[in-house]
């Protein structure tokens, strides 16, 4: 997993020729005594239900979880004007996040200029970046992960995988063609749209262990992994365990990926159980965008602040599954699916190491022939 400025980096030389952004304005528009939350009071105005399904989560994880974490990144550095208080910019930024709307229409409905809601939820978003190596790190018992996973695959005789940490895979997130940058269309995905490759390892209580952002839409997943600092921990013995994967990725003795055209019972079983297996980090990215809607509706900010959100958003996540923070989400959320019998185009799909085919046929041989 990447250091928050190692992910800034990434992007900011584009972000240096991005400026002109009319939504990216560096510096706040003069303040208005009528822009506070002097007559708006989310806490005081909205019940329980109303206020979670506005800003997604309840008012005890917001006042007394996440704002203390923030509070200090979030104070004014000078004296002048009417300050907006830390709480009221966590509010504007969960706001955004929970609606994906223009930044105009999120700061009519909290009572700030649009200007003042892009300078809130970048910085917002960074101290809630920050914070991601606190939040976003594989657990310290990993036996008892490796357990819920062996029993979440489990299928009738068939006996779920056993030595698994993780299960790993990528989704995209809609951004708006970059500005500033020579090979645009690096950011193009295989679908068509302007995306960000988002890697993600997830557990099996979809708690994120792992992320990585930044990467182009138009990168394969298998690459991406292959630079990770992920997979170098794994290649040292450095975590001791197994990742899931799809059959984007190659099949080596740290990841084990499904049979790509099963020929016998054995195959076929161990096949079911990988997929059930595999399926709590599509579980989890279904669940992290009907949250937060602006993951899947797409990002118009430029990219580092993008970034930001990203990681912000995955920060958010992981305290909400921590508190058993639910929420109920909204029919018309609409919630994309991998399928898992898709062909990836990339010939990795058929490849893997010796070692880790070796593997996965012991595997199968032990414990799916019956």
């Amino acid at each position: 997993m990447e250091s928050l400025e190692e992910i800034e980096a990434v992007f900011a030389v584009f972000d240096d020729l991005d400026n002109n952004i009319l939504e990216e304005i560096e510096v706040p528009e003069p303040r208005n005594p009528k822009v506070y939350f002097r007559d708006v009071d989310p806490f005081r105005d909205y019940s329980e239900d109303s206020f979670k399904m506005r800003f997604r989560f309840s008012k005890n994880i917001v006042l007394n979880v996440i704002l203390p974490k923030i509070n200090d990144s979030l104070q004014s550095e000078t004296q002048r004007g009417l300050l907006i208080s830390p709480i009221c910019q966590l509010l504007t930024a969960l706001r955004f996040y929970a609606t994906g709307s223009f930044q105009i229409v999120c700061g009519d409905i909290m009572h700030n200029s649009q200007s003042t809601v892009c300078y809130i939820v970048r910085r917002v978003s960074r101290a809630l970046a920050s914070l991601m190596q606190d939040f976003i790190e594989f657990p310290q018992n990993l036996r008892k992960t490796k357990d819920s996973f062996e029993k979440l695959g489990c299928i009738g005789r068939a006996p779920g995988l056993e030595n698994i940490v993780g299960a790993i895979d990528c989704t995209h997130i809609k951004i708006t063609k970059p500005r500033g940058i020579i090979h645009t269309e690096q950011y193009r995905n295989r679908k068509g749209y302007f995306s960000l490759n988002l890697q993600v390892v997830g557990g099996p209580n979809l708690m994120i262990h792992d992320i990585v952002v930044r990467w182009a839409g138009s990168t394969h997943d298998s690459r991406i992994f292959r630079n990770s600092r992920l997979n170098i921990k794994l290649n040292n013995n450095e975590i001791d365990g197994v990742l899931l994967a799809d059959g984007g990725y190659p099949c080596t003795r740290y990841l084990l990926t499904p049979i790509s055209n099963p020929s016998t019972p054995q195959e076929e079983r161990y096949n079911k159980v990988q997929i059930k297996s595999r399926n709590s980090v599509e579980r989890l990215f279904g669940v992290c965008k009907r949250r937060f809607p602006c993951l899947q509706i797409g990002l118009a900010t430029k990219l580092s602040t993008t970034a930001n959100i990203i990681v912000a958003c995955a920060v958010l996540h992981n305290i909400a599954v921590e508190y058993n923070d639910t929420i109920e989400v909204e029919d018309d959320v609409v919630d994309v699916i991998p399928n898992n019998n898709a062909q990836p185009s990339n010939s990795t799909r058929t490849t893997g190491t010796g070692d880790g085919l070796v593997l996965r046929a012991n595997i199968i041989a032990r414990y799916y022939t019956f």
